[in-house]
């Protein structure tokens, strides 16, 4: 019995005997993921700039930087002084109260830039500033025109800057839905207001509030004198075209014919973009648009020269992104260097940190081109916001 025992005792510790090993090589494994992760995520951002080499050194026609030092110059617009009309710039921005509610909150949400403190409403509203502040350098005869919710408590006291609120869903979900409504609403209050009063015609950029426009964009009229509406594309398959830019001349035949292309923009949107209303949604929209009208062909997309394309009696303008729409993080664009007549860079996404130090470093010496090869050392990086 008590040999019986001593070998029961030896086989019930065999299967132990071979699972310990795995056992400790799993709980190994687990706890040498949970050190790992924290440190995958830190390196996912930063919190400061992070320069590297600036693309497209040595090709022709693209900025040249020696760290933040521009090795050549960029060819900026003068002054259009045979323009006919002003040039103002429209853009959608609410803040949520709830947010506004816990702006005292800087325990766990808050971020340094230069010597400025934000939580996440004040970093906001900073990056809405710096956007204003490159408007009034680059043009300062224009105006700029925020399309708001009634019931959020922005407050913005700039010289030739107004709020016009626009009842609406401003949720975050339906935001960028939203847009495209306001822009609705305000080119059909503009026609109201051109029918009952001789006015100096005014020229329309509706934009995002998260670029920087760095070159006068009164040479779009200008030199494109014929066209209604005027968008940006890249060289994209799924998304060619970018709605943070449409340019609107001024005239009632051509304030009518972009409303009545927006709406059939936001027709498509609600119907058959409805589940990407958070973000996309609008560019997919416009994509559709124009790539349905049986005349377009998308393969001008690749060329990244402009071009114009009658509508169904809208002349719509087309401009690459690479000048009027470039973005520091992606596109093959970001990757051949940035173009020197740039004159317009899109902060997308998390870039508002970029955003707002492009400014501090314009403040600190205002260089145009040597923010530029700032922007251009640091656009492929990551950060904060």
């Amino acid at each position: 019995m008590k040999t019986c025992s001593g070998w029961r005792r030896f086989l019930f510790g065999v299967p132990l005997i071979v699972f310990l090993p795995h056992l400790l090589s799993v709980m190994e494994l687990h706890h040498n993921s949970r050190i790992e992760q924290p440190q995958k995520k830190f390196n996912n951002k930063f919190d400061h700039l992070v320069l590297g080499p600036a693309a497209g050194q040595g090709l022709s026609n693209r900025l040249q930087c020696q760290g933040t030092k521009a090795l050549n110059r960029t060819h900026t617009s003068n002054s259009i002084s045979s323009l006919e009309g002003n040039v103002a710039f429209v853009t959608v921005f609410t803040v949520y109260n709830s947010s506004v509610s816990n702006v005292d909150d800087r325990s766990s949400n808050t971020v340094v830039v230069g010597k400025e403190l934000y939580n996440k409403v004040e970093r906001s509203m900073a990056a809405l500033n710096v956007f204003i502040n490159f408007i009034q350098v680059t043009m300062p005869q224009s105006d700029v025109i925020i399309l708001t919710d009634p019931a959020s408590d922005l407050s913005v006291h700039r010289d030739r800057v107004s709020l016009y609120p626009i009842q609406g869903e401003y949720s975050r979900d339906k935001l960028m839905l939203q847009r495209i409504r306001s822009y609705i609403t305000f080119l059909e209050t503009r026609l109201q207001e051109l029918s009952q009063r001789r006015e100096n015609i005014t020229h329309y950029i509706l934009t995002d509030s998260d670029i920087a426009v760095v070159d006068d964009l009164g040479q779009i009229f200008h030199e494109y004198p014929n066209f209604h509406l005027a968008l940006t594309f890249r060289n994209n398959k799924a998304q060619p075209l970018n709605s943070g830019f449409i340019a609107v001349r001024g005239t009632p035949d051509a304030l009518l014919r972009a409303k009545l292309f927006l709406q059939e923009v936001l027709k498509i949107y609600s119907s058959k973009y409805i589940n990407a209303s958070r973000m996309l949604g609008d560019q997919l929209a416009l994509a559709w648009v124009v790539k349905s009208h049986p005349s377009f062909d998308s393969r001008r997309f690749a060329k990244g020269l402009a071009f114009s394309e009658d509508m169904d009696g809208t002349s719509v303008l087309f401009l690459p992104c690479a000048m009027y729409n470039w973005t520091p993080p992606e596109g093959a664009g970001q990757f051949h260097g940035m173009p020197l007549d740039v004159k317009v860079v899109h902060f997308k996404g998390s870039r508002k940190r970029l955003m707002l130090e492009s400014w501090n470093f314009y403040s600190s010496s205002p260089k145009m081109a040597d923010m530029l090869c700032l922007i251009l050392a640091s656009g492929r990086t990551k950060y904060d916001f």
